[in-house]
């Protein structure tokens, strides 16, 4: 049994347990507690020299380029504070010191957006005239202009400077929602315990469940899948107080900002139509007959009468590949090949350096993640189990940090801070290129069977769940535009309703157990951030095919976008890069990949 194996099997360790090589090197940023507390009195004290331009921003060329250039210094290093205190809490929520620094970088993040909320509407104050003389006479401004054209298309929805300070001031105590649903799931959620195949009571933990969710054992997996389902059942009302909270939250910025809906508040800023959304939601349900072929495949192979939830994540085959952790990022680093030798040094440099936190310990989240700003590393921390899905976890992460770094080494601080729409592209494109790596390997039955499950396990996560969540996501911010209430039993039926429609029969739903599924997702606190995952596996399956045909001149198009950062509206770099996302075709073309890895997972099992 490996270590990872025990780690998952018994009880998990302590932060202060592990190997210093298996954690992630904070102490980069700051070397000492001590250190972090000097940079954020510094900062704070800063404060003042931020609202020292109010009133004048617009009086001079020169003085408008100071006042950019200042709020950018001083968001930079309030970033670098509050990454660091972030990352803290994320590796361990029972440590109370880390929470209460996590708390205080919020505080501080709203007080200095407070003290520069008025810079916006001085800006837009200007005269258009005026300010495109600024940028002429002072070349310091031209690095601002994607900044002003951005400004500009947000004219009618900023408000007063008065009531700008007001949002910013208020964005902290809204933003709680969020906070309270992790500090719930990580630190304070009892899972429950199941007995393993081995006899062993294990206690479940955000860590370790997704490892008995794919347990070859059936009752394993029905028991773990119960016991987490039934302890977030056994929190419903606390969970939706939250989830309702966040998107009260959305509808009240919608409202102040004066659009028509969340939908396109949360879009416009970015240049995104809502179409994009729309065209998305249509395209999967054309295609959930996909889907329904894949389900009916799994219920032939495992011999089942009824497919049950907790069915979904069984393997196909029991002798799939067990990859520790130096053997997968091997994999990944020639998979990555086709971008260049440049490109993946940095990959293992990175590694090298410690960007990575990869196992699970008490009060660590089961997600995976990048985080970092510029000035610090692009981190990672996730809860490797050595199978082809952490090392596809791995991949992904990687891809986001692997975008951060060529767009901090590219861009100044304004502009260092990608979308979300632009970054599952850069994601989804690195699993793109393990998944076609992989597949162009000679490999036994039991490895194809093995990486096809990997491919329709991302895909099922980012096609399927993610499309039915957006869905979700929207009937709830359009049920608080109305003036109705959310309450978990509501939230619980219609999601049960949508996964109903979209099994098409082929899977039997647990109206509660499966309805409840929403308060596992933190993403629904960012804003329609779960449509985006599926656009972008969308965008990298199209840029990943024209860089494995085209080679150099298609791998130079993906640089170039992933050093765009925010310079370009998400889906402008993305038309550079040679992907249109207002079309459905990228979206179609990608399920035609994924019907044909159906068609092939039918035929390797029916030998």
């Amino acid at each position: 049994m490996t270590d990872t194996t025990n780690r998952l099997a018994h009880a998990l360790p302590k932060r202060s347990e592990l190997r210093k090589e298996h954690t992630w090197d904070l102490e980069d940023m700051f070397p000492t507690v001590a250190d972090w507390e000097a940079a954020y009195k510094k900062t704070e004290a800063r404060k003042g020299e931020l609202e020292s331009y109010r009133g004048r921003v617009g009086s001079s060329a020169a003085t408008l380029l100071e006042a950019l250039t200042l709020q950018d210094e001083i968001s930079g290093e309030a970033n670098r504070i509050n990454v660091y205190a972030y990352l803290r809490r994320a590796e361990d929520a029972t440590n109370a010191t880390s929470a209460a620094l996590a708390d205080r970088a919020g505080n501080l993040g709203s007080a200095l957006g407070a003290a520069a909320a008025y810079i916006e509407p001085e800006i837009l104050a200007l005269d258009p005239e005026t300010l495109a003389g600024y940028i002429t006479s002072e070349p310091g401004l031209a690095a601002y202009q994607q900044y002003f054209d951005k400004l500009g298309r947000m004219r009618e929805h900023v408000r007063s400077a008065e009531v700008e300070e007001l949002m910013a001031q208020a964005a902290n105590v809204m933003g709680g929602f969020g906070a309270v649903r992790s500090a719930l799931e990580n630190a304070d959620l009892d899972l429950g315990t199941i007995t393993d195949s081995d006899g062993n009571d294990v206690q479940l933990s955000q860590g370790n469940l997704s490892h008995y969710l794919h347990d070859t054992d059936r009752e394993v997996r029905r028991t773990a899948w119960i016991s987490a389902a039934d302890a977030y059942l056994g929190m419903k009302n606390t969970f939706a107080g939250t989830l309702a909270g966040g998107v009260k939250r959305d509808v009240f910025n919608m409202r102040a900002r004066k659009f028509s809906s969340s939908l396109e508040a949360s879009l416009y800023p970015n240049a995104i139509p809502t179409e994009v959304f729309h065209n998305l939601i249509v395209t999967v349900w054309k295609n959930l007959p996909t889907w329904h072929k894949y389900f009916a495949i799994r219920r032939r192979v495992l011999g089942l009468d009824v497919h049950h939830e907790w069915d979904i994540t069984a393997p196909l085959t029991t002798n799939g590949p067990e990859i520790p952790f130096e053997q997968g990022m091997e994999i990944i680093l020639e998979s990555l090949a086709p971008l260049g030798e440049e490109y993946v040094e940095i990959v293992r440099q990175g590694v090298a350096d410690r960007w990575v936190d990869p196992y699970a310990n008490v009060g660590k989240g089961g997600g995976a993640f990048s985080a970092g700003t510029p000035g610090t590393f692009p981190y990672i921390s996730m809860s490797y189990q050595n199978d082809l899905s952490s090392v596809s976890t791995l991949t992904h992460e990687l891809g986001h940090s692997l975008h951060s770094y060529y767009t901090w080494q590219n861009q100044p601080e304004g502009y260092s801070h990608y979308t979300m729409f632009a970054a599952e592209a850069a994601s989804n494109m690195h699993q793109a290129l393990l998944g076609a790596h992989l597949f162009g390997q000679e490999r036994d039955r039991a490895f194809q069977i093995a990486m096809i499950e990997e491919r329709m396990g991302n895909h099922l996560r980012y096609f399927f769940t993610m499309p039915i969540l957006a869905k979700f996501e929207l009937d709830c911010h359009e049920r608080v535009e109305r003036g109705e209430a959310l309450t978990a039993d509501s939230m619980i039926e219609t999601l049960a309703g949508i996964y109903q429609d979209a099994y098409g029969g082929q899977v039997e739903v647990d109206e509660q157990r499966m309805g409840i599924t929403w308060a596992r997702f933190p993403h629904l606190f960012a804003n329609f951030y779960v449509f985006q995952y599926a656009t972008g596996i969308s965008a990298a399956a199209a840029m990943g095919s024209n860089v494995l045909d085209e080679g150099q001149p298609a791998a130079d198009r993906y640089l170039n976008f992933i050093k765009a950062g925010d310079s370009q509206f998400p889906i402008d770099a993305l038309r550079a890069a040679g992907i249109d996302m207002r079309d459905p075709a990228p979206i179609q073309a990608a399920f035609d990949i994924l019907a044909g890895y159906v068609d092939r997972l039918d035929a390797l099992t029916r030998d």
